[in-house]
């Protein structure tokens, strides 16, 4: 949860910001800006590794309390903006050189660097203040997340897989979920439930890291798209897509789930099939477009999980 949107950090369209160059806006527009309060939706994407993972600690005939859902879709979403915002301070010098994102507010100067450090300290405030609520092994565990957090920025200099390091970062929450419920985390659930998780986020990432390659090269940023290439990234991605539906099944199965989380697991698997097979890699549009649609498929597997729960 705590990730909230590194990688969605790129969610907003070349020219949106051109406005604070010409015309002086108020403070509160670049805030908005800057946290992607205007595209909601990749939020999702860090919510349902709390969802699946909550759920897998239900007790038979039981689905977490509202409240709990709320709580964790609260915290993903201020969490995904304070992700932005993060990436938008430390990466401000490459994205100014990138067509996509040199109009986002630190980069084209129309948020100074300051302000935008006040305020994620002020997102990263409400995000503990819903943390605190939480048991203190939840509270430690949560807290623990913003190590991975913290380095994923500086992943992309050093490393040719940092989607490994976003995957460990967005799917915490996979973790988080099953501890908020019962105060610990049975890791023979938690693991293959983390580690489909960072499966399926280096597929949806690598498709979306696609959009940027050619600018990437140029400035020096890292990622699985231009380390696997075009010829390879498919062939890899279903690698992974296999991988991912195969530790979510091993998690089902150590929480003791029926069949309707596996027909659910059918439904994602076959979701990621496509994606992966219809895709155009060197079409951006095609690329976000099928980044987006894996919040359908996060969805598919918690409803399968709930439903599961309800009807066992």
């Amino acid at each position: 949860m705590l990730a909230s949107g590194l990688l969605a950090a790129r969610r907003v369209p070349p020219g949106w910001f051109r406005s604070y160059r010409s015309v002086p806006a108020p403070p509160w527009s670049a805030l908005v800006a800057v946290s992607r309060v205007s595209s909601p939706r990749p939020a999702l994407l860090l919510m349902y590794p709390c969802f699946w993972s909550a759920g897998m600690a239900c007790a038979a005939g039981t689905v977490p309390p509202v409240a709990l859902l709320a709580k964790f879709a609260a915290g993903a979403l201020i969490m995904r903006g304070a992700g932005c915002t993060l990436n938008d301070i430390l990466d401000r010098k490459l994205d100014a050189k990138v067509s996509r994102t040199r109009e986002r507010p630190v980069a084209s100067g129309a948020l100074p660097v300051k302000q935008a450090v006040l305020f994620l300290g002020g997102q990263l405030t409400a995000a503990f203040t819903i943390l605190l609520t939480f048991n203190p092994y939840s509270i430690v565990l949560g807290a623990s997340s913003l190590v991975v957090v913290g380095i994923y920025p500086l992943m992309k200099r050093v490393m040719n897989l940092p989607q490994l390091v976003l995957g460990m970062a967005f799917n915490w929450g996979a973790l988080l979920g099953y501890s908020a419920v019962h105060g610990t985390c049975n890791w023979n659930v938690v693991i293959p439930l983390y580690a489909a998780g960072i499966c399926w986020t280096l597929v949806y990432d690598t498709i979306y890291a696609h959009q940027d390659k050619s600018d990437d090269v140029k400035v020096g940023i890292k990622s699985t798209a231009l380390y696997f290439g075009d010829r390879y990234t498919k062939p890899i991605l279903s690698a992974l897509s296999l991988s991912s539906i195969a530790l979510f099944s091993l998690a089902g199965y150590a929480a003791d789930l029926s069949s309707i989380y596996y027909v659910s697991l059918a439904f994602a698997g076959s979701h990621l099939a496509r994606q992966i097979a219809c895709v155009d890699l060197s079409s951006p549009s095609s690329c976000m477009a099928t980044f987006l649609s894996n919040t359908h498929v996060g969805g598919i597997i918690a409803a399968g999980v709930f439903l599961d729960k309800l009807v066992n």
